[in-house]
């Protein structure tokens, strides 16, 4: 006796980017594989594949998300933005702050990891701009008063889901930094762990 494996599939509309792209998919489809294969949105990058490395990181409504982790079918409705888009959240500049400051700080080597940690680094902006403590913040009660109090520790913490094998932690702290409009010099701290796997 044979076995049919039925694939279920669903007709949705994802918003990326500022369009709508309306699909029928695999509902085992992942949000990763969708903006890569169907869409040819290959900026973001396929790491590791289990939600360990960062590189697929992607903004759904605001927020960084492992697209690598999350089913397509449950970001219908929220809005996507991809590393292709997030020029486009600048107020029309060529480039988002946060890309400028990369740039700025050598915050990349090979590239694969970079839009991946473009769209952390705004996700965690925007989470410490909204309050949010992190695991180093000193009173978690408080969270942050403001984001440009987020200081190279907080960073390398906020950051430490993103890795980048080429080591460029350094630049990467400090162009968050700049781009929080923080004082950004690189500290003791930072300079010790360069290289050391992940931005901690």
């Amino acid at each position: 006796m044979s076995l049919s494996h039925h694939s279920p599939s669903s007709d949705i509309t994802l918003r990326i980017n500022g369009t709508s792209h309306s699909m029928t998919i695999d509902n085992r489809a992942t949000l990763l594989d969708v903006l890569r294969e169907r869409l040819g949105l290959t900026g973001t990058k396929k790491g590791c594949d289990h939600g360990q490395c960062g590189a697929c990181t992607v903004l759904l409504d605001g927020e960084r998300v492992n697209s690598c982790l999350m089913f397509a079918v449950a970001a219908e409705g929220r809005e996507i933005v991809s590393i292709e888009g997030v020029a486009d959240l600048a107020d029309g500049a060529a480039l988002h702050p946060v890309q400028r400051a990369f740039l700025d700080h050598d915050g990349l080597q090979c590239g694969y990891c970079t839009p991946g940690q473009i769209c952390s680094a705004i996700g965690a902006l925007g989470e410490a701009a909204r309050g949010w403590p992190s695991h180093v913040t000193e009173d978690t009660a408080a969270g942050m008063a403001a984001v440009s109090e987020l200081d190279a520790r907080e960073v390398r913490e906020r950051m430490s889901g993103n890795l980048c094998r080429c080591g460029a932690y350094n630049g990467i702290v400090d162009a968050v930094l700049e781009a929080a409009g923080a004082q950004g010099p690189q500290d003791a701290a930072t300079a010790a762990t360069s290289g050391a796997g992940g931005a901690r």
